[in-house]
């Protein structure tokens, strides 16, 4: 797959684990990206920081780069053009797809190995504007 084009997020996100059944939170307006996973056995959130619901179990600290989309979804190997050189330079990465496009996460402290990393496969990185 051709070189793609990536924006970093200004934000830092959370994961976050909730029970099955809770409430979906409302995010903030000016949240960027903010994702609902909901399963037998969990409800998954990943949202700016700020945004974290109370008492969820959660992880911080997360830096997302969305690739620029829509995507087709006849394209084959997007995520794994994202990941391949992410695990090859040992950055964990949270992987989050919606139907537009694709976005990885990465902890803070690996945003710029991970922007070499990813500069190195082909890959053009921007950074979004912080939200007004």
């Amino acid at each position: 797959m051709k070189g793609l084009s990536l924006l970093l997020l200004p934000e830092r996100f959370a994961a976050c684990r909730l029970e099955p059944g809770d409430a979906i939170p409302e995010p903030s307006r000016q949240a960027s990206f903010f994702s609902v996973t909901r399963t037998p056995e969990e409800l998954s959130i990943v949202c700016p920081e700020a945004d974290a619901p109370p008492g969820a179990r959660r992880q911080t600290g997360f830096r997302a780069f969305r690739v620029e989309g829509p995507l087709d979804f006849s394209l084959v190997g997007v995520l794994e053009s994202l990941l391949s050189p992410l695990a090859a330079a040992e950055i964990s990465v949270l992987a989050v797809s919606t139907y537009d496009t694709d976005y990885g996460l990465v902890r803070d402290g690996d945003v710029e190995q991970a922007r070499l990393a990813l500069s190195s496969a082909g890959h053009e990185i921007g950074r979004e504007s912080p939200p007004p």
